[in-house]
């Protein structure tokens, strides 16, 4: 069946290497902070590399620091924050390994603040625009 190759995702998908924090619950329960970088982004989710498993269905809170884009005035360090949560959609590899130092992390974003989707979506459409 052809049908099952095509693309599943609604977003379209972009590399952007951005720094994410993300908290996550440790064995006792507290959260645990760690600051990562994405690999890709979209509009409902975010692809990364992480030094901790994170099992699927993980909720998370996450937020994510995308540069400021403005045509004239603005300064390479400010940053707009997203604040969002997400759930782990995929782990790669599946299973934790003591002798893996790396894992692929997809998430999905269960919710976003109305005023940071908008902010997420023009960050994104910056690089769909064709070079000059």
């Amino acid at each position: 069946m052809t049908e099952r190759s095509q693309e599943r995702r609604g977003s379209l998908r972009v590399d952007a290497r951005l720094s994410l924090r993300i908290d996550t619950p440790s064995a006792d329960g507290t959260p645990l902070s760690t600051s990562i970088e994405t690999i890709n982004i979209s509009t409902s989710g975010a692809y990364f590399q992480s030094n901790r498993f994170l099992a699927p269905m993980t909720k998370l809170a996450l937020q994510l620091e995308l540069p400021v884009i403005s045509g004239s005035g603005g300064s390479e360090s400010d940053v707009e924050l997203v604040a969002c949560e997400g759930l782990v959609v995929r782990t790669i590899p599946e299973e934790e390994h003591a002798d893996h130092d790396s894992y692929e992390i997809a998430v999905f974003f269960t919710h976003l603040e109305a005023g940071s989707a908008g902010v997420l979506e023009r960050h994104i459409a910056t690089f769909l625009q064709p070079g000059d």
